[in-house]
């Protein structure tokens, strides 16, 4: 690092950094656009702002309600999304769409779904607004009512009718299993 007059430079990074920080201050931050990148946990390096940009666009779908759905690592949907390198899509997409990201605050999805990136639909709260905005979904991810707790009047974690079909297709699983064991027992050795 080459320091001149109280101020730091990288070697060929172009960039001028102040003090002993990490990041220009903020009278540059017009100048360089992708610093705010830099505040983004586990983001890959190799992003700058336009790649992100274009990278995000590329994974996403549009829905009837408005959405932009990205799709992420992994199949399951409906569940926050991970995306170029282990970032959320959605706190990336607030950083690149929006501008103005601040690590301290948290990334609020105003349509519920949490794997919506649209710009519109999402604003940073502090964690306390952020859960008073929460709210629990009248479905669960396959679609079906949620149920209430008779006790408390608030929605059942984990919906019935899932539960159900999970354990009928374990059953299944099972006899198949114990039928495949009890064909080999009978043949026994030759």
């Amino acid at each position: 690092m080459i320091i001149r007059s109280g101020v730091a430079a990288r070697p060929g990074s172009g960039r001028i950094l102040s003090g002993t920080g990490a990041h220009p201050p903020d009278s540059m931050a017009a100048t360089y656009p992708d610093v705010v990148l830099s505040e983004i946990n586990g983001l890959s390096r190799h992003f700058t702002e336009d790649t992100l940009r274009a990278y995000l666009l590329s994974r996403t779908t549009r829905t009837d309600s408005g959405c932009l759905i990205v799709r992420g690592y992994g199949s399951r949907r409906g569940v926050y999304q991970k995306l170029a390198g282990r970032a959320w899509a959605h706190i990336a997409a607030y950083a690149v769409f929006v501008g103005g990201y601040d690590p301290a605050l948290e990334v609020h999805h105003d349509c519920g779904v949490p794997d919506c990136i649209e710009p519109t639909h999402l604003r940073q709260l502090n964690h306390a607004d952020n859960c008073r905005q929460r709210t629990q979904r009248l479905r669960c991810r396959n679609g079906h009512e949620r149920e209430t707790e008779p006790g408390t009047d608030r929605l059942r974690r984990v919906c019935r009718t899932c539960n159900r079909l999970a354990q009928k297709r374990w059953r299944e699983r099972q006899a198949a299993e114990v039928a495949e064991a009890r064909t080999a027992y009978g043949r026994g050795p030759s």
